[in-house]
């Protein structure tokens, strides 16, 4: 895991580094093409995998728990944020 951000943040540097020449400059739709394509391939692989597809409304139904839960968390610390820092309170 630690291989692959590094990797991401050494593309960054380069990219920071290099960012001037013309012909990188024009490169973003091609990447964006590629991205697609291998998020199309990533879908059929998926799609091709028994255990994957047999288990989908599993996962399915733990993904949804994750979510629910992940926003309820988000939506509870930003209530509590602004109730403690933002919010006046009256003197009376």
């Amino acid at each position: 895991m630690f291989t692959v951000i590094g990797i991401m943040f050494g593309g960054i540097a380069v990219g920071f580094l290099l960012r001037k020449i013309e012909f990188l400059q024009k490169i973003g739709k091609p990447i964006s093409y590629t991205i697609l394509l291998l998020l199309f391939l990533l879908g059929v692989s998926v799609g091709a995998n028994d255990a994957i597809v047999s288990n989908l409304s599993t996962l399915g139904g733990q993904a949804l728990l994750i979510a629910l839960a992940t926003t309820t968390g988000s939506v509870l610390a930003a209530w509590l944020v602004y109730r403690f820092f933002f919010k006046e309170r009256s003197n009376a």
